[in-house]
C-alpha cells in the first residue's frame, strides 16, 4: 500500500518508490520531551527502548511488572509496532518502590533511564519527534531525489494527518458514520473515530488547497496559525508583515479541525473550505462532529521537518533524519517523494489473522 496515494502533492509527480519498515531497525523514533522530570513523587517515570512492539503493549506489560491497573499507566504518544522507538512511560507507584528494573527488560524492551516525577504522563506531553528512517529499494533518478529533498528540506509539505489515523483500509471514517447513525461504541474507540471524521474533512481541505497551489500561501480571510503553538489570530488585511512571517515560517496558513460554531476564516478562505466538505459523505461528519459537542479548532496547512538530512549508503538504499513536532506524520514527509510502500502493512495483509505486540 503507498503512503498517502489518494492526496494531492505539493510538487508533482513521484520521482521514487521505496520500500520502508523492512524491518523494525529502519524506522526508529524518539519523543522529544516537554519537561523534565520533577525528582520526586508518586510517580516512577521509565524512558524505554522498544522493538516490534506497540505503546498499547508496552504499558501492558510495565502494569504487570509494577502490579498495578492499566489505569495507573500514562504516556504522552502512541508508537507504532513496527519501529524501534524511544518514548517515557509513567506508572502511579504511591508509597512504595518499584520491582527491580532488570525484571522488566527483555530483548524487546530495554529501560534507558528511571526517575520520580510529580504527576501522571498526560497525553500529548511531547514536543515533537526525531525519527531515523531507511528506505530500501529505492528507484528513481538520484538527482531528482536530491532534489526533491532539498524543496521539501526548505519549503515543507502539507500538513496531511496520516494514513495511521485512518485504521486499516480506512475504516475508522465508515466506522465514525456508523456510531454517528446510532450505532454503540467503547469510550476509547469512539475517541479514536471522531478524531479520524475531524481528520478525514481537515484532509479534504487540505488536499483542496494543495491542488490549487494556496496550501503554503495566504488566502482573503485566513486564519494564521503560530509556528510552534496552537495559537490563531487573524483574519487581517494582507500586509508586507505577514508576508515576511509567512517567508521566515513564523507563521502557517490553517484549515479546520470541525466542529460547534462558526469558521473563524472569511472571504476566499471559507469559501474554499466548505466547497471542499459539501458533499453528503462530508456533511454526515460535520454534523456527527457537532452532535458529540466538539468545537471548531485550526491545524496548520504547512509542515517543515527540522533538520532534514540524508544519506545514500549505497545506489538503493537511502537515510534520512528530521524532527516533527507533536501531532505530525512522518509518513505526510515521505509521500512527497513518491510511491513508498510500507512492508509491515504488506506483511499484515498478507496473514489473515496479525497479532499486534
Amino acid at each position: 500500500m503507498s503512503l498517502q496515494a489518494a492526496q494531492p502533492r505539493a510538487y508533482g509527480g513521484p520521482v521514487a518508490t521505496a520500500l520502508m519498515r523492512a524491518t523494525p531497525e529502519d524506522f526508529r523514533v524518539e519523543e522529544i520531551d516537554a519537561f523534565e522530570a520533577s525528582g520526586s513523587g508518586e510517580h516512577l517515570l521509565l524512558t524505554i527502548e522498544k522493538r516490534g512492539m506497540n505503546t498499547a503493549f508496552a504499558a501492558k506489560r510495565i502494569a504487570d511488572w509494577a502490579g498495578v491497573p492499566e489505569a495507573a499507566i500514562g504516556h504522552a504518544g502512541l508508537k507504532d509496532r513496527h519501529a524501534v522507538t524511544r518514548q517515557r512511560i509513567s506508572v502511579h507507584l504511591p508509597g512504595r518502590e518499584a520491582p527491580a528494573i532488570a525484571t522488566l527488560e527483555s530483548d524487546d524492551l530495554r529501560v534507558l533511564a528511571h526517575t520520580r516525577h510529580a504527576k501522571k504522563l498526560p497525553r500529548g506531553a511531547l514536543a515533537g519527534n526525531r525519527f531515523a528512517l531507511v528506505l530500501r529499494d529505492v528507484a528513481g533518478d538520484r538527482a531528482a531525489i536530491d532534489e526533491r529533498l532539498a524543496a521539501i528540506a526548505g519549503d515543507g509539505v502539507p500538513n496531511y494527518f496520516g494514513e495511521q489515523r485512518f485504521g486499516r483500509e480506512a475504516g475508522n471514517v465508515d466506522a465514525a458514520l456508523a456510531m454517528f447513525a446510532g450505532r454503540r461504541f467503547g469510550r476509547d474507540q469512539r475517541t479514536l473515530l471522531l478524531s479520524a471524521a475531524r481528520s478525514e474533512l481537515f484532509n479534504r481541505v487540505l488536499g483542496a488547497r494543495v491542488a490549487d497551489g494556496s496550501w503554503n500561501a495566504g488566502l482573503d480571510g485566513e486564519v494564521w496559525m503560530l509556528d510552534g503553538s496552537r495559537s490563531v489570530f487573524g483574519p487581517e488585511p494582507w500586509s508586507d508583515a505577514l508576508a515576511a512571517r509567512l517567508a521566515a515560517f513564523d507563521i502557517h496558513p490553517t484549515a479546520p479541525l470541525w466542529g460547534r460554531g462558526a469558521l473563524r476564516s472569511e472571504g476566499d478562505a471559507l469559501a474554499r473550505e466548505l466547497a471542499a466538505i459539501d458533499d453528503p459523505r462530508a456533511r454526515a461528519l460535520r454534523d456527527g462532529l457537532e452532535r458529540a459537542g466538539l468545537k471548531q479548532e485550526r491545524r496548520s496547512t504547512r509542515l517543515r521537518p527540522q533538520g532534514l538530512a540524508w544519506d545514500w549508503l549505497d545506489p538503493a538504499t537511502l537515510s534520512l533524519r528530521f524532527a516533527l513536532p507533536a501531532g505530525a506524520y512522518a509518513t505526510v514527509v515521505l509521500a512527497e517523494l513518491g510511491d513508498i510502500t510500507n512492508a509491515a502493512t504488506a506483511r499484515r495483509n498478507v496473514d489473515p489473522a496479525p497479532t499486534d505486540g
